[in-house]
């Protein structure tokens, strides 16, 4: 490789010293070495600088909030601060094979139209055992399995309606072809809003079939949590997300798919607010998931749900499709 420019590695972190240590490691040992990382603490209870000052590597610096931001707000920080041509993220707690950046930076280098480049990435147990039926499925549902390696202009079907670029921890993108400041509005999903903006900027995207990456599955995510107000937070950053995309000239062929998930997404918060006991505000939601539907047993059936006498609908738990209905 004639040229090595900059990467900028992002590692966002809190609370998860251990797996903080291998995330660096991993960048560290990219045989692609041209790299600065941003390890960006969200103000942790017990600061990190002593796990980034261990490597001894200074390509390697912290950044500390003072307050936690938000999963959004502290990727932003650290992409703002970036000085590399090139970025890409990290969670603290994923894994990159050695040859990560050396396959993906080539045809970026090479095709200057290009905003990004991803690969497939393998899904792995806390500790780091792989599992190849998660990995299969997640490929299967981001259509990965069936997606061409090459050059994707324009990249909206692959990137933005099949999801197929994991931003996360398994993508490289162009650092200027993103407005940073935008994240916020996508809460959880800035990653996924982050490669639309990418989109945006009429580039197209490379993709390469090996699974380079490895995202630990936790028992529980914060996008699986049960909590209620996690499940409304993430169906109104979901909500946020798809109202940009719908709303987007650019995405219009997609506008039916995307009209499509807003309305399931108003489902999961009028379920959120069903859980947390706010029966009178989750019906607007469902009333509206209804509208955009038309028939739709799910909503259907928790606008229902909200209805009951309060004491019922623990009772209604034990009922096959409630439980289901309201477990998810």
């Amino acid at each position: 490789m004639t040229s090595m420019p900059l990467v900028s590695v992002i590692i966002p972190t809190y609370n998860r010293p251990e797996y903080l240590r291998e995330a660096i490691a991993c960048v560290l040992a990219q045989t692609y070495s041209k790299v600065e990382v941003i390890v960006s603490d969200d103000a942790s209870a017990e600061s990190p600088a002593d796990v980034v000052a261990s490597f001894g590597d200074p390509r390697v610096r912290l950044r500390r909030n003072a307050q936690n931001l938000g999963i959004a707000r502290n990727a932003m920080a650290a992409f703002q601060e970036a000085k590399g041509e090139w970025v890409a993220s990290l969670n603290d707690d994923d894994l990159w094979h050695p040859e990560f950046l050396a396959t993906l930076m080539p045809p970026l280098i090479a095709q200057p139209e290009l905003v990004m480049a991803f690969c497939d990435y393998a899904l792995v147990h806390e500790d780091g055992s792989l599992d190849p039926e998660a990995t299969a499925r997640k490929s299967r549902e981001e259509k990965r399995d069936r997606l061409r390696p090459g050059i994707h202009q324009p990249c909206w079907e692959a990137v933005v309606v099949d999801q197929s670029a994991f931003v996360a921890c398994a993508t490289v993108l162009r650092r200027d072809a993103v407005d940073w400041e935008q994240l916020p509005v996508a809460g959880v999903f800035w990653d996924y809003f982050t490669a639309y903006l990418a989109c945006r900027a009429g580039g197209g995207a490379y993709y390469c079939p090996q699974r380079l990456a490895m995202y630990r599955q936790s028992p529980i995510s914060i996008l699986r949590s049960p909590n209620p107000q996690t499940k409304i937070r993430n169906a109104q950053a979901a909500i946020a997300c798809y109202e940009r995309f719908g709303a987007d000239e650019q995405l219009r062929p997609f506008w039916p798919e995307f009209r499509r998930r807003w309305a399931e997404e108003h489902t999961n918060l009028g379920i959120g607010l069903l859980r947390a006991g706010d029966r009178a505000a989750a019906r607007p939601y469902f009333q509206q998931a209804l509208s955009a539907q038309g028939f739709n047993l799910r909503a259907l059936a928790a606008w229902g749900l909200s209805w009951l006498p309060e004491r019922w609908v623990p009772a209604l738990a034990s009922v096959p499709n409630p439980a289901r209905l309201l477990s998810q």
